[in-house]
């Protein structure tokens, strides 16, 4: 019988393979080459050192979004407001960056933490809900992704500016920009958020891997009833899943703040980094290398795709595409876990 965790591996595996050799199929079909179009897509994710700065760049903010839907997914809760609070640890990120002054070894750190603050608190309140009335975290997290993009809003408009669409730009000793690693990559936006992203990681798997405390958060997630009649606190796990949650999707709100932009703008619609990060989770099997792995593989595939069609002609929409194609596997892992059983039985006799 195959293990758990050969199928974690397998399922993405073939997830990806079945996902872009489908684009490949839709290529076709609609008259492009999928040679070409496949290798403008590497090229423009890491052709040169540019690209591949772009590209570690776009990985940074989802390895953080994908952390936190991994987070809450491993304590039997869906995340689905890691939009929201991205936002408001943008925000929250910037706002220290613009109107605090302090050397470098203070602001860098506070920008930080408020924006993780920001992030916690937008968590806590659905995870509150949850464990104190039973509301559902999806439907509050939905709503308020809502309040927090026009919220932001407003509060650019009427508090950080004076009717303008954006704000100041942070001071430098908020920044997160790197000269050497801007030098490295042809003046690409990479910065050290990627080191701060991979920390996290380790952070995550540490808690959930070799602490008490995650012991008793994958219990709930398994169980709770039975979790509960070990003495365990089903509602103060579930609190501190969306809190810590959270502070992951504002962290990664902070690094489009303080390092790819360096301000913040009023926005029309969503960025998407926590959306994506569903999908990040997913495929990484919610597994802090896995998300790595997939984050690095998303960033890839939107920064790869802004090549597509000056090289090849062909739509960059077609990304998506192949990522939802992606996404449809994944989430068919146990129509996956049946064929690959079925060609193993099949090999065995």
């Amino acid at each position: 019988m195959m293990t758990n965790k050969w199928f974690n591996i397998l399922v993405p595996i073939f997830s990806v393979f079945t996902g872009l050799l489908s684009g490949a199929i839709i290529m076709l079909l609609f008259g492009y080459n999928p040679i070409q179009g496949y290798i403008a897509l590497f090229q423009g994710a890491f052709g040169d050192p540019y690209f591949f700065g772009e590209t570690i760049r776009q990985t940074t903010p989802y390895i953080l979004t994908g952390l936190a839907i991994a987070f809450a997914f491993r304590a039997g809760l869906f995340n689905i407001g890691a939009e929201g609070q991205v936002i408001v640890g943008w925000l929250a990120a910037v706002w220290i960056g613009t109107t605090v002054d302090a050397p470098m070894y203070i602001h860098l750190p506070l920008a930080l933490l408020v924006a993780a603050l920001a992030g916690a608190l937008w968590g806590f309140i659905p995870g509150l809900l949850k464990a104190s009335l039973g509301v559902h975290e999806v439907i509050v997290t939905i709503m308020l992704n809502y309040v927090a993009l026009y919220s932001t809003n407003a509060i650019i408009r009427n508090v950080l500016t004076e009717s303008a669409d954006k704000t100041d730009m942070i001071a430098p000793t908020a920044s997160l920009a790197s000269a050497w690693l801007e030098n490295l990559t042809y003046f690409s936006r990479m910065h050290y958020g990627i080191f701060l992203a991979v920390i996290a990681a380790v952070v995550m798997w540490f808690i959930i891997d070799r602490t008490n405390l995650g012991f008793e958060l994958k219990a709930v997630g398994y169980n709770r009833y039975a979790s509960k009649y070990a003495g365990m606190s089903v509602k103060r796990n579930i609190i501190l899943t969306m809190i810590i949650s959270g502070a992951f999707a504002g962290l990664a709100g902070s690094m489009e703040g303080l390092g790819t932009y360096g301000n913040m703008t009023v926005s029309s619609g969503f960025s998407n980094l926590g959306f994506d990060g569903i999908a990040v989770a997913l495929l990484g099997a919610n597994n802090a290398i896995g998300v790595i792995l997939a984050a690095l593989l998303f960033g890839a595939l939107k920064v790869g795709a802004l090549n597509m069609p000056t090289q090849a002609g062909v739509p960059n929409e077609l990304v998506d595409i192949i990522i939802a194609l992606i996404i449809f596997f994944v989430a068919s892992s146990y129509l996956i876990r049946w064929i690959i059983l079925r060609f193993k039985g099949r090999g065995n006799k």
